[in-house]
């Protein structure tokens, strides 16, 4: 991570929403491994910044679920255990469905259109990686946020945007953007895309389900190569 420019106390709420999405995008993407202590003081050198934005960032990251905080051990990246993991994939699947129903009602022209020139986008950077790797940017640059978002319903967009979107994110890019699941889940994209287009909410929905279900799958069958290949230790 880059330091930050300090800035007049009147602006510490912008730092604290730069050093948010920075601290953010760093554990989504593994600068900062599950269960690795995050030291504020070391943070703020390392920054350049003050304690106070870092104290309100780390707060907010808190809020999301990425950091946790345990008496006498301090703040923390979040571990998830295997069942927890699985949990956010067993959600995902019942209310990504639901969005992706909902947009396929209530999308516009115009956000499928957008929708259409992303994937035409992620299959030109799948290309170049010999279709063995699939990483989405965060936000409006991920199909998923797009579809959630074109769902219109905010409570929906609530939960998977906020409340889960960057946690699952961590563990997407952990367990799933390079790998041999890259070509059938942009095959999925599309499938999930075309039913968007045509209007089927009831297709789109079974699309969208059945796509977030092969990955929790493929996550299943990484977590147990992991178990099976940790070496054993003596009790």
């Amino acid at each position: 991570m880059d330091a930050i420019a300090e800035s007049p106390p009147e602006e510490a709420s912008t730092i604290a929403d730069r050093v948010f999405g920075q601290l953010r995008q760093a554990i989504v993407e593994g600068e900062f491994a599950p269960g690795s202590k995050i030291s504020e003081p070391e943070l703020a050198a390392r920054l350049g910044i003050s304690r106070g934005p870092l104290r309100e960032a780390m707060r907010r990251l808190e809020s999301t679920n990425l950091v946790e905080r345990r008496p006498n051990l301090g703040a923390r990246v979040i571990t998830l255990s295997s069942e927890q993991l699985l949990e956010i994939y067993l959600i995902r699947e019942a209310l990504e469905g639901l969005a992706a129903r909902l947009a396929a009602e209530r999308m516009s022209a115009a956000g499928i259109a957008d929708l259409k020139e992303l994937l035409a986008q992620h299959r030109a950077e799948i290309a170049r990686e010999s279709w063995q790797a699939y990483f989405q940017k965060e936000g409006d640059l991920d199909f998923h946020y797009r579809i959630v978002q074109g769902s219109g319903n905010q409570r929906l967009i609530g939960i998977l945007c906020d409340d889960l979107y960057h946690l699952a994110r961590m563990y997407r890019c952990k367990f799933g953007m390079v790998s041999d699941r890259a070509r059938d889940a942009f095959k999925e994209h599309e499938l999930i895309l075309d039913a968007i287009a045509e209007r089927d909410g009831e297709l789109a929905e079974l699309m969208m389900r059945r796509h977030i279900r092969a990955s929790r799958r493929n996550v299943e069958r990484r977590l147990a190569t992991a178990t099976t290949t940790q070496p054993r230790t003596d009790p």
